[in-house]
């Protein structure tokens, strides 16, 4: 009987966890199945070009805690539409799907095992299109993945923006400042809701809620007349400006070139002006994909990598492991490809929060 041969690659944004289902599914695949495991370097792009490694039990001891991805990630690798810079600094785009192919046929990969965000799984969902066998862990921090409860890596973002904010409340308290902490979520305000609640914040602006300057700068000043001279203000980076516009660049390197940050300067620029308080901005940025995944992430990374491993020994290919009502289920690949999980603007954590008295801008 031919030995089972797994590839794996990491895909879009690096965070915490992604060398914890690398180890599950190395580990569980060699032990349970006698697996060869194949790791493919920075995503896509490894695959395209080639650029591979056999993962073995050695090489997966002590990755629990690491933060990162040992394969290395990349962002632009669409094999159908992979980018290049010419010489001139011009971006080159061409299908070079046929090189993907040809790497996945010379290593005899049986099922590729694709961890990664909404990204990630259109380009999984392609290749189970062309009946290459796939399996999907859903990753990013922004959790607005709909095919699963919860991806993992969002615990950790959590936990270090509350973290922030809870240090900069002693400085903001100290001068009498407003502290607008802008964080990662393009669409959907996870990150800002928990991490927001969980660091006190007084007010918190989400891309699902339009607001006003008025109605921030009023519970900012209702504080102030409280005898509360401070204020910590944690803004999405994807939230809406009140005319409707989104504070972005543009990166023509990246395969989808639309950049998001940048709103944390002009809300505290704007409430420093309107209110006649001191403001200061903080962008927490990748600090909120770095570093060592929580505990809970490690556990939720681990269930996925076995899951996987699992699916994988089982032949059962084309599905996505995903976490419901806390089991660990396999679901259809295409379940991930819908629309972006956003938060209802019911949610119970909006609720919470207003009974709190925190301040959602509307």
């Amino acid at each position: 009987m031919k030995q089972l041969t797994i590839g794996i690659l990491t895909g879009g944004g690096d965070c915490p966890g992604l060398n914890a289902v690398i180890r599950a599914v190395t580990q569980t695949a060699i032990r349970q199945f006698d697996a060869k495991v194949i790791g493919i370097e920075d995503g896509f792009e490894g695959l395209v070009e080639g650029r591979t490694s056999v993962l073995t039990l050695g090489m997966t001891e002590g990755l629990l805690p690491q933060g990162g991805t040992i394969l290395g990630t990349s962002n632009k690798g669409d094999p159908w539409h992979y980018r290049t810079m010419l010489s001139d600094g011009t971006m080159k785009s061409e299908d070079r799907s046929a090189d993907m192919l040809k790497t996945v046929n010379e290593l005899g990969i049986d099922v590729l095992v694709t961890i990664g965000g909404d990204g990630t799984m259109q380009l999984a969902g392609q290749l189970a299109a062309m009946n290459i066998p796939i399996i999907g862990v859903p990753k990013t921090i922004d959790n607005d993945l709909a095919a699963t409860d919860q991806t993992f890596g969002f615990d950790t973002a959590v936990s270090i923006v509350s973290d922030a904010l809870e240090r900069l409340a002693t400085t903001a308290s100290s001068h009498h400042r407003v502290m607008v902490v802008e964080v990662m979520g393009r669409s959907a305000g996870w990150i800002a809701l928990a991490g927001g609640l969980a660091g006190a914040a007084d007010v918190i602006l989400l891309p699902e809620i339009d607001w006003t300057w008025e109605a921030v700068c009023q519970k900012v000043l209702q504080r102030h007349s409280e005898g509360m001279r401070y204020s910590l203000v944690c803004v999405a980076e994807g939230a809406l400006l009140p005319d409707g516009c989104i504070v972005s660049q543009t990166d023509a390197r990246l395969t989808d070139p639309i950049h998001m940050g940048g709103i944390g300067h002009v809300v505290a620029k704007e409430l420093e002006q309107r209110t006649k308080l001191e403001s200061r901005v903080t962008v927490l940025g990748h600090l909120q994909r770095g570093g060592s995944p929580t505990s809970y992430d490690r556990l939720l990374s681990t269930r996925f990598g076995v899951a996987a491993a699992e699916c994988a020994g089982k032949h059962q290919f084309g599905v996505l492991v995903a976490l419901r009502n806390n089991e660990i289920v396999a679901v259809p690949v295409e379940e991930a490809l819908g629309p972006r999980k956003v938060v209802p603007t019911n949610h119970s954590l909006i609720e919470d929060g207003r009974r709190l008295g925190v301040c959602f801008g509307d």
